[in-house]
């Protein structure tokens, strides 16, 4: 009985082990509910947005769960180098390098 060559090496599936949720909640962390709403332009995004509320609507529109999969593989394979904080009032976030002082 002849021997069967080895099978390639597959290309690791980026999503694999990674719920909808955890890509949700990854990607709410990252851009905020306003910025993931400016990335993918849907209601549940942008009008009272959650968690629940995302999973439910996502599950059930195939196009938009690509767009969320395809930003979350993005954002996983370009890490931010800065961190977003908070600015002062309602408007805006700044960036803040890790481990840089300005007093120099």
């Amino acid at each position: 009985m002849p021997l069967k060559p080895p099978l390639p090496p597959r290309a690791a599936d980026p999503l694999h082990g990674v719920t909808l949720e955890m890509a949700i909640e990854h990607l709410v962390e990252r851009y905020g509910w306003s910025g993931l709403g400016d990335r993918i332009v849907v209601r549940c995004f942008t009008h009272e947005p959650s968690v629940s509320s995302s999973l439910k609507f996502l599950r059930r529109t195939p196009w938009a769960r690509a767009k969320v999969e395809s930003l979350y593989v993005h954002s996983v394979s370009h890490p931010r180098k800065t961190k977003l904080v908070p600015h002062g009032g309602e408007t805006g976030l700044v960036a803040e390098t890790a481990g840089k002082s300005s007093d120099g």
